[in-house]
């Protein structure tokens, strides 16, 4: 089973389920996706692309909004302040990273 900790977020795969602290977090199954993707390359920072590429498993298409909205979902339901956030980190001119 492989769970991620980011200081109290707890993200287990197998049970696609996120919690703060004690408190689980409803993610939509693309909101989830995007997240494990982000936490399985902890410290790498990913593209919008690459993000996309990933969860979509299609070519991406100019569909940067796409993206930036799915983790605008995610930081308001997992961020205590969704405009500076903890763990979604974005990248100026690069992308998104979870920190290690």
């Amino acid at each position: 089973m492989i769970i991620h900790v980011i200081d109290d977020m707890i993200i287990n795969i197998a049970s696609r389920e996120v919690f703060i602290g004690e408190k689980l977090v409803e993610l939509t199954p693309i909101e989830f996706s995007i997240l494990e993707v982000l936490a399985n390359n902890r410290g790498r920072v990913l593209s919008t692309e690459s993000i996309y590429e990933s969860v979509w498993k299609e070519p991406f298409y100019n569909a940067k909004n796409t993206v930036a909205v799915h983790i605008r979902n995610i930081r308001e339901k997992v961020e205590i302040n969704s405009k500076d956030p903890k763990y979604i980190k974005v990248v100026w001119g690069v992308g998104y990273k979870i920190d290690k």
